[in-house]
């Protein structure tokens, strides 16, 4: 089953600002979530209803709504400003 990737207006923002090689990255990774949204080195977070991927010093925290097959990106960003 493929699930539809959906990002939020924050997410799409963070992800216009970063610079083109980590943004190709990135991109890569949330196209393989509509495959797999539970990559191997994927973390669920305890605070909230979320996971969380690693792309090198960046974050992409996001939820996984299955009844509906949507992965949603909640916030992507470098490691030292994710979850503030």
């Amino acid at each position: 089953m493929t699930y539809r990737v959906d990002l939020d207006r924050s997410a799409q923002k963070a992800l216009k600002a970063l610079d083109g090689s980590i943004r190709s990255r990135v991109v890569t990774a949330l196209r393989a979530l509509a495959d797999e949204p539970r990559p191997s080195g994927c973390v669920k977070l305890t605070n909230r209803e979320a996971w969380r991927i690693r792309i090198g010093d960046y974050r992409v925290v996001y939820e996984i709504r299955d009844a509906i097959l949507v992965v949603k990106i909640i916030d992507l960003g470098h490691r030292s400003d994710i979850y503030r």
